[in-house]
């Protein structure tokens, strides 16, 4: 596709000056920029697609980067991107990777915060405004959150405090009637019935909270958009302009199925409805639809990020009140979970390992210390993620360090599903599952494991002199090293699976001392503050040679897995070679 009119725009300042009818063209070019790049990297969709025209108006009545543009989630920056002179990046394959998925100040002066997670936009604009008052400065500073990011507990105390500026602070509220999946709870019935009355409805939190208001159907209407700006630019009270999107808009699969096309892999800009087959995500999923048959009580939670578990518009329809999306809130995800398993119900909350640090304090005082045998299953938990904002290496350390907790890390579908029984089951204990990430992996054996035996490890090879312990996904890997060890050393090692993170088989690790001169530990996340460092301890006023394995305390950015595996040695090769050196 040719795209004459954005061709043109290489800053802000290139549109202020552009008839209506150009401008409209131009959004039609930047939705092809938007499918163009998602397509071919994957990234963000639908909130891109539909905060096109919205993002056109900002730039053409505002003055990027004088007056400040604080984009929460970074779900919606693209179209903002292309018009800040990285159009490049949407419409060039060679350029694609010249840029993040997120608002990043590395990029240009048209962005001020690096931002993945979620609700945070109106707190930083809100100290981002102060900082100006301070200093005696004049211009706007403007926070964009939309995409279900109200209901983060953050957005409702940034706004608390904004209210109380008395300066020019405005929230823009993108409302496209979606979360990552469906909107839910009184907050989004308050802004539905705005939506209904034209804005006019007295139930406004906004102006409840002392901000004055304004309200746009159209915010795929350019000429409207702008008329709204122009009125509440420069204003001297903190000012919530609320506008209706259409999610996915231009892009018609996106717009009527607007769930899976909240974020897309690449290729999938398609139309189409894909199928993966089994993944351990479904394998939780059957387990709880059958369990819920069974048994009531047993209820599964998502904080609006069902995608990420197979969490699918079919399996919340079977599980009806057996299922609840407290939308993008963690710590109230927890907290809940905490009171629905202090009162006797069962719940399975399923959430992303980058999200689990959001939950921290609540992890610790409403599940740990309270003892609540809710179970928490954490998706995606593995080295490779690969967004700054989005890493997903830290939970391990995060969680094993409260203390209550039992953290277990399944190598196979077998574990997996024995595991997830018993922490539904039990009710001694708050659980904390890391769900396997990748291909699924079968043993073809029941596990008949009693995993209320807290802290016994699994020893699924004895050997002598080397020892590895590979816990969760990492198992396999300690597999594969103890097959390069015995090829390339002669050498009969010991494997361990050690199955709980959250607790040292110490009676194991004594006997370790008889027959083994060296452990290696391979846990698939930050080895900081992990579980192998808390081996490598137990052994520190003994002779026994410890080596830890997984990711450094960093945060990395768009690096490949093959480069990180070579980076932190994780490879049976690299394993060896280190090896070498402790053999001699």
């Amino acid at each position: 596709m040719k795209t004459p009119f954005l061709d043109k725009v290489n800053s802000p300042a290139d549109i202020k000056n552009m008839p209506l009818s150009d401008l409209t063209a131009l959004a039609e070019e930047i939705r092809y920029g938007v499918i163009n790049h998602s397509n071919l990297v994957g990234g963000h969709f639908g909130g891109d697609l539909g905060i096109v025209e919205a993002t056109i108006a900002l730039h053409y009545v505002f003055n990027s980067p004088k007056d400040k543009f604080i984009f929460d989630v970074s779900h919606q920056c693209y179209p903002h991107k292309m018009l800040t002179g990285r159009k490049g990046a949407f419409l060039d394959p060679l350029n694609h990777m010249e840029i993040t998925g997120y608002t990043n100040p590395n990029e240009s002066e048209h962005d001020f915060f690096t931002i993945g997670h979620t609700s945070t936009s109106v707190s930083l604009a809100c100290g981002m405004a102060k900082a100006r008052d301070l200093k005696g400065e004049k211009y706007n500073v403007v926070a964009i959150i939309g995409d279900g990011s109200l209901s983060g507990g953050e957005a409702l105390e940034g706004l608390n405090n904004g209210a109380v500026l008395n300066s020019n602070f405005i929230v823009l509220v993108n409302d496209n009637d979606m979360c990552i999946a469906p909107t839910n709870g009184g907050l989004y019935k308050g802004l539905a019935e705005l939506r209904a009355t034209n804005g006019q409805s007295d139930k406004n939190i906004f102006k409840a909270m002392g901000y004055e208001y304004a309200y746009v159907e159209d915010g795929n209407n350019i000429e409207k958009m702008i008329e709204a700006l122009e009125k509440v630019k420069d204003t001297n009270k903190p000012t919530v302009l609320h506008i209706h999107t259409l999610k996915g808009k231009g892009f018609k699969p996106a717009e009527e199925n607007k769930e899976p096309y909240h974020w897309i892999m690449p290729g999938m800009a398609d139309g189409k409805v894909y199928d993966f087959g089994e993944t351990y995500d479904t394998l939780m999923t059957n387990y709880l639809l059958e369990k819920k048959k069974q048994d009531n009580t047993v209820i599964a939670v998502s904080p609006a990020t069902p995608g990420i578990c197979a969490f699918t518009p079919e399996f919340r329809a079977k599980m009806g009140a057996n299922y609840t999306d407290v939308d993008i809130a963690e710590q109230h995800a927890v907290g809940y979970v905490s009171g629905l398993a202090a009162n006797g119900a069962k719940p399975v909350l399923a959430i992303h390992s980058s999200f689990v640090q959001r939950a921290y304090d609540q992890l610790s005082q409403d599940l740990a210390i309270n003892k609540a045998p809710a179970t928490i299953i954490v998706c995606w938990g593995a080295i490779g993620a690969n967004d700054v904002t989005h890493l997903t290496i830290f939970d391990i350390p995060l969680i094993i360090n409260i203390p209550n907790i039992v953290y277990l890390a399944p190598t196979d579908k077998e574990e997996y599903l024995a595991m997830l029984d018993w922490s539904v089951e039990q009710t001694e204990h708050p659980v904390v599952i890391r769900a396997p990430y990748g291909a699924v992996v079968s043993s073809g054996q029941k596990d008949t494991t009693d995993y209320g035996r807290l802290n016994k490890s699994k020893v699924t090879h004895k050997g002598t002199k080397i020892a590895l312990i590979g816990a969760g996904n990492f198992y396999h890997l300690a597999k594969n090293v103890h097959a390069e060890i015995k090829n390339k050393f002669g050498i009969e090692a010991t494997l361990i699976n050690p199955v709980y993170l959250s607790g040292l088989d110490t009676e194991l690790l004594e006997s370790l001392k008889q027959d083994h001169d060296i452990v290696l530990t391979f846990e698939d996340g930050c080895v900081a503050g992990g579980y192998g460092e808390k081996i490598a301890s137990f052994y520190g006023a003994t002779s026994m040679k410890v080596l830890n394995y997984g990711a450094a305390k960093e945060f990395t950015d768009r690096v490949s897995i093959a480069e990180l595996y070579g980076r932190y040695h994780l490879t049976p090769e690299l394993v060896c070679a280190d090896l070498v050196k402790l053999l001699k």
